[in-house]
């Protein structure tokens, strides 16, 4: 029996047209369609979206005035993180991401499973954020007349249909949804810098720290609003299950990892500085749509519909490749057998992993039909915080295990410091409510029974064939 520790082999990369062929008996491979500007624009569109525009207020509502705090935080926190992904993904270029490394530096596969889950759930209740997002003060400035549960889970469909057509199509919608929700944070940016050499807007906000106390309550404050904010930098993690649709992913990824997480973090920045600026934090923090206030209270003829369309775009951006890469994480668990077999099937003329987006497109509804912004965002940060705690250790226990190809290697302190941070953020410490902890729970129970019921199907399987010899 195959287990998660002798994991396939990955497709070479030195053959041509080898990892579009077919095994015999096999479903067939994922193409390999994405080149380094794609994938930079890939990464860059992964993480823009949802975070900045829809949480922006909930991080205000956090700590005030002093918006830019948490970003410039949380960046430092994702680039840590960021490169002990690119040491992983150069040397082990395979779908499963983080289920992967976890399983290959500890060899626990009830870790590995965990793990595998926690990433998929988070890809979940991120767009499940990005659904609730889309129905909420952006699509209000159009219409209140449909219910936003309903238009939620109308939403999570028609992106599992995108899916469900291809990788290709999915990644160069991506592309153009990037360039649009781009283009709504240069609005954003441009209305700042009016602002500035206009002498308007309130400076002295900048510097405003209101956690509710000093001392334990600041630290606690500042580090809750850190790790809902961190919210706003997932995206990077995801890009690594597309590893077997990458073109050369140890020579392409690092450089589409670190630009993405460094273009997005300078950006979330400076609009959080222009945001807090520009609005004061009890309206931010009142709005699911705190842009469109920036918008209105810039003092620039900026139409608000036109910036709601945008910001339309970039949720939607979100959840579309978040919904692709938890399918994709599906295959590659069921790959590796961690998830059931059939978690793998191909559609063999899109060669999509159809039971893979049916599946997670069907837990996202159920997100999207209890849960709201700030809940599901947290809800994110806090699995992924976690998950990256994991990957950072990995990437140490796995210097044992040189492969014979070059790949890029981060220095020893950074997976250091990015385990500590995560954890931090990840802990009591950073001030989050209990509907987080008890979603999460749920979701892990969730996990654990479908890994019951994997070993129940696969000793099953063992047990028969045995007899049958």
């Amino acid at each position: 029996m195959s287990t998660p520790d002798t994991p396939a082999p990955a497709e070479p990369e030195g053959h041509k047209g080898h990892g579009d062929r077919a095994r015999p008996g096999s479903e067939p491979p994922l193409k390999r369609a994405l080149g380094p500007k794609l994938l930079i624009l890939f990464v860059i569109g992964d993480i823009l979206g949802t975070g900045i525009y829809a949480t922006t207020g909930d991080v205000a509502g956090k700590i005030g005035g002093a918006l830019w705090l948490p970003f410039a935080i949380g960046f430092v926190v994702a680039l840590l993180t960021a490169a002990s992904y690119v040491e992983l993904v150069g040397k082990y270029p395979k779908a499963a991401g983080a289920a992967l490394y976890t399983q290959k530096a500890f060899k626990v596969p009830f870790l590995t499973f965990v793990v595998a889950f926690m990433v998929m759930c988070s890809g979940l209740s991120s767009a499940s954020a990005a659904a609730r997002a889309f129905s909420g003060d952006y699509l209000g400035e159009f219409t209140d007349a449909v219910p936003p549960t309903l238009i939620a889970i109308l939403f999570i469909l028609a992106l599992a249909a995108i899916n469900l057509r291809g990788v290709a199509e999915s990644v160069k919608a991506n592309v153009v949804l990037t360039l649009v929700e781009v283009s709504g944070l240069v609005v954003i940016l441009a209305i700042g810098a009016y602002a500035v050499f206009s002498g308007e807007g309130e400076p002295s906000r900048l510097t405003q720290i209101e956690t509710g106390g000093t001392g334990y309550a600041l630290l606690t404050g500042v580090l809750g609003a850190t790790a809902l904010g961190f919210f706003a930098f997932v995206g990077f993690e995801d890009s690594v299950n597309m590893a077997e649709e990458t073109k050369n992913p140890a020579r392409n990824f690092p450089r589409a990892i670190f630009i993405g997480v460094g273009v997005t973090g300078t950006i979330y920045v400076l609009v959080a500085l222009i945001s807090s600026l520009l609005v004061d934090s009890e309206t931010l923090s009142g709005s699911s749509g705190p842009l469109l206030e920036v918008v209105k209270a810039g003092g620039v003829d900026f139409p608000p519909k036109l910036f709601a369309l945008i910001a339309l775009f970039a949720v939607t951006n979100s959840a579309l490749i978040n919904i692709m890469m938890a399918s994709r994480l599906c295959y590659g668990m069921a790959n590796e057998r961690i998830l059931p077999p059939s978690m793998g099937k191909v559609l063999s003329g899109r060669r999509t992993p159809w039971v893979g987006i049916v599946f997670v497109s069907a837990l996202a509804i159920g997100l999207v039909s209890t849960g709201e912004i700030e809940g599901l965002g947290d809800t994110t940060s806090f699995l992924l915080l976690c998950v990256f705690a994991v990957v950072n250790i990995a990437v140490l226990v796995l210097r044992r295990d040189p492969v014979d190809h070059h790949h890029f290697r981060t220095p020893t302190a950074l997976p250091v410091l990015g385990a500590l941070t995560s954890l931090i953020l990840a802990s009591p410490l950073a001030d989050r409510g209990a509907d987080v902890y008890v979603r999460a729970g749920i979701l892990l129970l969730i996990g654990i029974g479908l890994w019951v019921l994997n070993k129940v199907v696969m000793t099953a399987r063992e047990k028969s064939g045995a007899d049958a010899s």
